[in-house]
């Protein structure tokens, strides 16, 4: 595990985001990226998890693929979670990539793409 202040956190996140591809996004639109420590006893209701799953990110909002055009007003919602996130791993640059990760897998939703397919790009 490691552990770093919530600046520290938030400044790998920005890191993470400027890391990214431009294609991907550039066209990211009215989505505000946060963190939390943890997942809300909501959050993981909603998903349903148990005791024993980890939630390291979130996207809540409604995917680019499913709106038809419909325009939204209130921004879609990333979220990572900072103790999920620091416990996974034992160094800072493990850190440093599994935010990368979490935020392109939470990106990827937000382009309307399920598990599988994120899956298949990862390989």
């Amino acid at each position: 595990m490691i552990s770093i202040s919530e600046a520290d956190f938030e400044s790998l996140i920005n890191q993470a985001m400027a890391s990214l591809p431009k294609e991907h996004t550039d066209h990211i639109k009215n989505v505000a990226i946060l963190y939390e420590n943890d997942p809300s006893p909501e959050q993981r209701s909603k998903l349903e998890l148990s005791d024993s799953q980890t939630l390291f990110g979130l996207y809540e909002g409604i995917p680019l693929s499913r709106r038809q055009g419909m325009p939204t007003t209130l921004p879609d919602k990333i979220t990572l979670f900072k103790n999920p996130l620091q416990y996974s791993v034992q160094t800072l640059p493990e850190l440093k990539e599994q935010i990368r990760h979490t935020l392109w897998h939470e990106i990827a939703h937000y382009y309307g793409l399920n598990h599988d397919q994120i899956g298949k790009l990862e390989k």
